[in-house]
């Protein structure tokens, strides 16, 4: 069973290594995407002005009336003091050709005391400029940026199939870690005097034994960002019922009627506020969104700029039919069934908000050891490739520090005889 293993595990890892360097090293960095952006792009998050600010209603009304082209659909509700106002735009339907206008950005910076524009990007473009920089990491971290092919997110499948397989491979690897009980102190030993390769192998298999808890909980939380309605949510409901909400149930989603408007974002406000008030949400309104493809509002209750889901389950949200205000879902940290709060955590978990700062440093960390778990993977199955090919040719092997062998096998073998000694010189 072992050498089937020793295989599954050695082609999992060369199959999944790139993706998860690239994963890794991202997520070391997007643990800290609003910090680091803050301090790249200082005109786009730092208002100009000083003084009384508008309401942020008002300063939505503003920017689609500046620009009937685009529809605000993410607006934050509160701004921190000194801060701009971020908010997501979408694009309107032209009626002459009826396909959406064309825009060049979905993101934009407003001085929240004049309604100036103070700067517009297009968040997650593939651009490596300082104003693009954090957000085409974040998003080459689920996606690859990888296209829609047929209407299916490739990137985000292939994500999503990568954490599937590493979390095969992780069971995987703690079982090959431990060949034999008398030698586990090994599976958590690193020979740093040796250096060379048996260092290697041991930031490799030790490395990743230390961690291991964390680094299958990350591949686990993975799978639910990137596949949780197609995968996750389906597992879990066979364990305990879910709350369905309209972004997984497309029979809450609402559809547009002609000749019949939405509700103003005043009265979808006005109406989540009373629902709030019914399941005693005690923080204030901080957001409102407008889903289009669902035809839906969602309004999320926070402090200012606490829109991160600082929480340890992360923020309330009521999502209402956008032209009824009909409630349709809500999503309350800490309340439902055993399966929601599953579910609830996994955002939480994923990016170390759960434990606040202390978790987003754990988390941050995890992101640089997964790395360099993927590079010492590769650094060993290139050593034993090129051990197999050396053998292949009949030419010597190398010296022991630097030889390709199979350290792993090796060590069971050691195991193997140490126990049979013992068990020869033990009294009968």
């Amino acid at each position: 069973m072992r050498p089937v293993l020793v295989r599954l595990h050695r082609w999992f890892g060369v199959a999944i290594a790139l993706f998860l360097f690239v994963a890794g090293s991202t997520g070391a960095v997007i643990a800290w995407d609003h910090e680091l952006d803050g301090l790249l792009n200082p005109s786009f998050f730092h208002a100009r002005t000083d003084g009384p600010t508008l309401s942020s209603l008002e300063l939505a009304r503003r920017i689609e009336a500046a620009d009937p082209r685009l529809r605000v659909t993410y607006l934050p509700l509160a701004v921190e003091p000194g801060h701009t106002l971020q908010v997501m735009v979408w694009p309107r339907t032209d009626p002459k050709t009826q396909q959406p206008y064309t825009l060049d950005f979905n993101q934009i910076a407003v001085d929240p005391a004049t309604g100036d524009i103070q700067g517009r990007r297009e968040w997650g473009a593939v651009s490596l400029a300082r104003l693009n920089l954090i957000p085409f990491l974040y998003k080459l971290h689920y996606t690859l940026h990888l296209p829609f092919t047929g209407g299916i997110d490739i990137g985000t499948w292939l994500m999503g199939i990568v954490g599937i397989v590493w979390m095969f491979d992780s069971v995987i690897a703690l079982v090959l870690s431990f060949p034999s009980a008398k030698a586990w102190r090994k599976s958590f030993a690193f020979r740093v005097a040796r250096g060379g390769y048996p260092l290697t192998f041991d930031l490799h298999r030790s490395g990743g034994v230390w961690i291991w808890g964390l680094l299958l909980m990350m591949a686990v939380t993975s799978v639910s960002m990137n596949l949780s309605n197609e995968i996750v949510r389906p597992i879990v409901s066979l364990l305990s019922p879910l709350t369905p909400t309209p972004f997984s149930d497309p029979k809450l989603a609402g559809t547009p009627q002609p000749g019949k408007p939405d509700l103003t974002r005043e009265q979808v406000l006005e109406a989540a506020g009373k629902i709030a008030a019914d399941k005693h949400i005690d923080a204030p309104p901080g957001a409102i969104f407008y889903a289009p493809m669902l035809h839906t509002y969602g309004v999320g209750f926070f402090a200012a700029g606490k829109d991160h889901g600082d929480g340890p389950l992360g923020n309330a949200w009521i999502y209402l039919n956008a032209e009824t205000g009909l409630p349709t879902g809500a999503t309350i940290p800490g309340k439902g069934t055993a399966g929601d709060i599953f579910m609830q955590a996994q955002f939480p978990l994923h990016s170390g908000r759960i434990a606040g700062l202390a978790g987003r440093i754990a988390v941050s960390a995890l992101g640089v050891a997964v790395a360099i778990l993927s590079v010492t993977g590769l650094m060993i199955w290139l050593k034993k490739l090129e051990a197999r090919r050396r053998q292949t040719r009949g030419l010597p092997q190398k010296s022991r520090d630097t030889a390709p062998a199979d350290v792993e096998e090796q060590a069971t073998a050691r195991a193997k005889r140490t126990e049979r000694r013992e068990r020869v010189a033990s009294p009968q």
